[in-house]
This record gives C-alpha cells, sequence and structure tokens, in this order.
C-alpha cells in the first residue's frame, strides 16, 4: 500500500490552542499518535519549552500515543545577514522572515541542532533522529552540519534524505501543504491541495504539513479535512524513522 507522512509544524506553546484543533481533526481521520510533531524549542525567543508545564505535558502523552518527535529548527526566525542576493529572495518568497537555518555557517548550525537535541531529550526525555529546518530552508553550512552530526533524516520541499547515509535520497516529491498570509496564497492553497490529491497517486510516499494557522481560515480547514479523508483512504500513515529503519 502506499504511505503517507502527516506532519505538524510550528509546534510550541505559542500555538497550544491550534495544535490541539489539528490534534482533533488529525483523530477524526484515525491519525491519533501516527504523525509527526515538529518540535520548536524557543519559538521567536518568546515561547521556550521549559516555561510551559501543561504544553510539555501535553506534548509527553502525544508521544507516548505514538507521535514522532522532530527537530525543527530552534527560534523559528531567520536572523542572519544574506550576502546572496537569491538566498534574501528565498527568505521573502517561501516564508514570512522566519528561515532560520538559510543564513547560518557550519558552527552555529550545528549548535543550535545539539542545543535543541539536548533540550527536547531534558524535557520530553527523547532525543530527535530527524531534523527539519524552518520553511524547509538549508543554507550549506546547515547541511554540513547536518552530515557531521550524523542526523538520521532531513528534509526540504521536494525530498527526505539520510545526512548520515552520505545524502541517501529516502523520497521524492513536493509536500502537500498549504499557505494562509494572504487571499492569493490561500487560492493557490485550494488548487495545489486539490491538483495533489488527485494526481499524487504514483507516488509511493506522500507528504502533508499542516502548519498551526492553517485552522485560522475556515476555506483552508475545509480542505484540509477533505484532503485527509482521500489521503487516509487511498495510504496507510508512517513515521519519518521507517525509512531508515
Amino acid at each position: 500500500m502506499r504511505r503517507v507522512l502527516v506532519s505538524v509544524h510550528d509546534v510550541t506553546p505559542r500555538h497550544f490552542d491550534r495544535l490541539r484543533a489539528i490534534d482533533a481533526l488529525l483523530r477524526r481521520h484515525g491519525l491519533a499518535g501516527r504523525y509527526a510533531a515538529l518540535i520548536v524549542p524557543n519559538f521567536w525567543h518568546e515561547w521556550p519549552l521549559a516555561d510551559h508545564p501543561e504544553f510539555l505535558a501535553w506534548l509527553r502523552a502525544n508521544l507516548e500515543e505514538g507521535v514522532e518527535p522532530i527537530l525543527h529548527g530552534y527560534f523559528h526566525r531567520d536572523e542572519s545577514r544574506h550576502a546572496s542576493a537569491w538566498a534574501r529572495l528565498r527568505g521573502q518568497a517561501l516564508t514570512a522572515g522566519e528561515g532560520e537555518f538559510l543564513g547560518l555557517d557550519r558552527e552555529a548550525a550545528r549548535a543550535r541542532i545539539v542545543a535543541g537535541q539536548r533540550l527536547l531529550r531534558d524535557h520530553l526525555g527523547v532525543t530527535p533522529e530527524v531534523f527539519v529546518a524552518p520553511a524547509w530552508l538549508y543554507s550549506e553550512g546547515s547541511l554540513d552540519a547536518l552530515t557531521e552530526l550524523g542526523v538520521a533524516v532531513a528534509e526540504d520541499h521536494l525530498r527526505v534524505w539520510s545526512p548520515a547515509r552520505g545524502g541517501e535520497v529516502l523520497a521524492r516529491g513536493p509536500v502537500l501543504s498549504y499557505a494562509s498570509r494572504s487571499p492569493a496564497r490561500i487560492a493557490a492553497s485550494l488548487l495545489w491541495s486539490r491538483a495533489t490529491t488527485a494526481l499524487a497517486g504514483p507516488l509511493p510516499i506522500l507528504r502533508l504539513a499542516i502548519h498551526p494557522h492553517d485552522l485560522d481560515v475556515p476555506a483552508l480547514e475545509r480542505e484540509l479535512d477533505r484532503a485527509l479523508e482521500v489521503i487516509v483512504r487511498e495510504r496507510a500513515p508512517m513515521r519519518y524513522a521507517e525509512l531508515v529503519a
């Protein structure tokens, strides 16, 4: 049977109410404990996990139920000065200033990954083997850091790969995700979702990424509900770790 990787991005106390709503939506589609949580240790420098015990307790319960923990940056904010015009353009076009790892050198990227792994181990009792940069954007230095650290799995917009295995590609294909920042992006997201659920049949593994603000737009919430119904009927959920098992 074909498979699906369902991930919930920006798992932070900042979005606690939205995350509970997303979890409830996934449960209605039989995905309780069968998705990945992309955890941000200190969202925008303002939401450190350690300061929110109720959120940590909720997250621990979900992890115990089977939710897969993934490290998702550290601050989720791009504070780099980009020397490359291409990097600046990507950061502006693909995210609202949240491509944290787009401008980091190897040492800075390595330090944040190690610190994030340590924090999740200390507060959640897990050491994620998967890393996904905010907005799926990486600098060359960030990619080098993933390889140096032997991270088992990473992903960007178009592929999932294993830094620990010398960059071996584990899955190919664009991510089905939604954008809620403007009417034009919302309209494009609705079209992309319809097209993907209709045409992604040949893909052995489909990736579906859900962001907290997706549920702020009723049209996106309805479309996500529809897409999930189609996807779970045709595909079995899987974990990222299964790609390297």
